[in-house]
């Protein structure tokens, strides 16, 4: 084991996550980097930061977040930050969306929670310190047509923030959201050129944030911002100001 301070990153492998990953260990974090889906890019993702390793887990299954947690607990030994980055999305309007789709949504808000739960009664807690970082979405502010369960999930983290931030400040453990609005990753890279400049219109900046952008204000929470709990930093462009 390192004695290097741990971060781990849900959702780490790719986008916003590799971007949190790679800024974190900048800082000197060793990092954990979650993923369910891609291994090679998790994988490659970790050999190019260095002393940091992958933890495969789908966060909608229990069984999964338990030995994602066994495994830190060997590999590891400590979580210095947790950046729940994780999420997931199914567009459709409220009348045709099945209960399956909001299950899927919902499943990762879930198991969000239940992964904090576990990392605080068997790290953070335990040592008497720790960050939490949550990232949320603008939609979780505003609305979005069609996204229905992905807003009241990314609101309910917003809410989870300060709720648990609460409950943790007379532990030396802060929690707080970072929450984008409209970010180029591979997910933008699809949108139709008219829905491109229909967001973009919005936004005073006139251009789509970076994921090093959002992962610059991550790396601010888990390093310094020692004053700052139970807030949510809009990371927007001006989109939309909180």
């Amino acid at each position: 084991m390192s004695d290097r301070p741990v971060a781990l990153v849900t959702g780490g492998g790719t986008g916003i996550g590799a971007a949190c990953c790679r800024a974190l260990a900048t800082d000197g974090f060793r990092v954990v980097v979650h993923y369910r889906g891609s291994e090679a890019a998790a994988q490659a993702l970790a050999s190019e930061l260095g002393d940091a390793f992958t933890v495969r887990a789908d966060l909608a299954v229990t069984s999964d977040i338990d030995a994602l947690v066994t495994t830190l607990k060997e590999r590891a030994g400590r979580v210095d930050v947790l950046v729940n980055n994780a999420g997931y999305n199914r567009n459709a309007p409220t009348p045709r969306m099945s209960l399956d789709d909001y299950d899927a949504v919902a499943g990762i808000a879930r198991g969000t929670w239940y992964l904090t739960k576990l990392v605080l009664r068997q790290f953070m807690l335990r040592q008497g310190t720790g960050r939490i970082i949550n990232i949320t979405s603008v939609v979780g502010h505003t609305g979005n047509q069609g996204q229905v369960p992905y807003t009241m999930a990314k609101a309910g983290l917003d809410a989870l923030t300060k709720s648990l931030a609460q409950e943790l400040a007379g532990r030396a453990i802060l929690v707080n959201s970072v929450a984008p609005g409209f970010v180029a990753t591979d997910m933008t890279a699809t949108l139709p050129e008219e829905a491109r400049d229909a967001i973009l219109s919005r936004v005073p900046l006139g251009r789509m944030g970076t994921a090093e952008e959002v992962a610059d204000v991550v790396a601010f929470l888990a390093t310094r911002g020692s004053y700052v709990n139970g807030s949510v930093l809009h990371v927007n462009g001006g989109l939309y100001g909180g």
